[in-house]
Formats: C-alpha cells, sequence, structure tokens
C-alpha cells in the first residue's frame, strides 16, 4: 500500500521537530541519496518531453487556453530543469544534457522505464495531429505524462531517506502541488473539448 505523499511530509515534519526538541544541538541538514539523484536526473528528461510537446502549440493551431496552458508549462518547467542541473552539478553528480527543440533526447529511447512518459508512436500522433485534434491529445497525453511525474514523487519519498534533503523535498512537494492541479485542470478543459463539435 502507498503511503500518501501528505502522510509522508506529516510524518517527516513530525520527526524533525521531536529531534530538535530533544536537543539543543541545531540538526544537521539531511544528506542528500541515490534515490534523490535518480529521481533528479529522470526528472530533467520527464520535464524536457514536456517542454518539447507543449513548444508545439502554436505551430499545430492550437487552441487559445491550449496555448496559454502550454506557454505555463514551458517557462515553468524550463527554470525547474536549470534548477535540477544545478543542483546534480553542485553535488558533482552526472548532469543529464537535454535539448527540448529536437523531436527525440537522449534517454527518450527508453521512456518506457520512466512513467508516463510519451512514447514514439504517441510523439508522432501528436506531431501530427492540428487544431482540436491536437488540443485533445495533448490534453490526454500531458494527463498521462503529469500522473508520471506524480508516480515518481512518490517513489521518491517511499524510498530509504528519499526526498528529505531540504532542496529536493521542497522541489519534489511543488511537482507533486502543481502537476496535480494542473491534472485538475487540463481533465476539465479536455471534458469541455469532448462536449464540442469538431
Amino acid at each position: 500500500m502507498k503511503t500518501p505523499l501528505l502522510a509522508v511530509i506529516a510524518a517527516a515534519a513530525c520527526g524533525t521537530a521531536t529531534r530538535q526538541g530533544a536537543s539543543e544541538h541545531v540538526v544537521a541538514p539531511a544528506s542528500y541519496t541515490a534515490a534523490d539523484v535518480h529521481f533528479m536526473a529522470g526528472m530533467i528528461a520527464h520535464h524536457a518531453q514536456a517542454v518539447l510537446i507543449a513548444g508545439w502549440a502554436p505551430s499545430r493551431a492550437a487552441s487559445a487556453a491550449v496555448r496559454a496552458l502550454c506557454e505555463r508549462i514551458v517557462v515553468g518547467q524550463r527554470d525547474e530543469i536549470v534548477l535540477m542541473q544545478r543542483w546534480l552539478r553542485d553535488r558533482h553528480e552526472t548532469v543529464p544534457e537535454v535539448d527540448t527543440s529536437r523531436h527525440s533526447m537522449p534517454g527518450m529511447d527508453h521512456a518506457s522505464l520512466m512513467p508516463g512518459m510519451l512514447t514514439a508512436e504517441q510523439l508522432e500522433q501528436l506531431d501530427s495531429s492540428r487544431g482540436p485534434e491536437f488540443d485533445r491529445l495533448f490534453l490526454k497525453f500531458m494527463i498521462q505524462h503529469h500522473q508520471g511525474a506524480i508516480t515518481m514523487v512518490n517513489q521518491l519519498f517511499g524510498s530509504q531517506g528519499g526526498g528529505e534533503e531540504e532542496i529536493v523535498y521542497r522541489f519534489a512537494s511543488d511537482v507533486y502541488a502543481d502537476q496535480t492541479t494542473e491534472i485538475d485542470r487540463m481533465t476539465r478543459m479536455l471534458d469541455v473539448l469532448r462536449r464540442s463539435p469538431m
């Protein structure tokens, strides 16, 4: 049974308070783990694919609502890629290089290993769509993609010591909150699109 993210966060907060209350010394910040490195490196490729396909919206005759959503995804996730790359670089870990202008990127050949990543067939299907069909497919695939990111966060917090380092904890918590909110928004947008004549 998976432990809900909020329960993990609450338990971590209670544990920190207890340790600090039991000692007059400041508790040293949690060091990062291999799970943290795996999460940050994996999420770079995951975000890069989202930036790639969101960048297609203007040239695929997407609706104004979908284009606005895509602009937010591109700006937000590009900034987060920089944060993750800096986090890895500062710890002398391998930093995945990504090029969001290309149709495929390093690591995409193994997309099935990362939750929610679009397959080559899905990318081709989305790439060749236009107008309302692009909107429909983009929303459907990005919901899948965001759900995969949430799975990655849950896997991180479910691992031994994972997500306890401050920057990783804050970033993973933000990913969970932001992408849950966007899934709700995209689900409503998709429902409206399904009720509209093509």
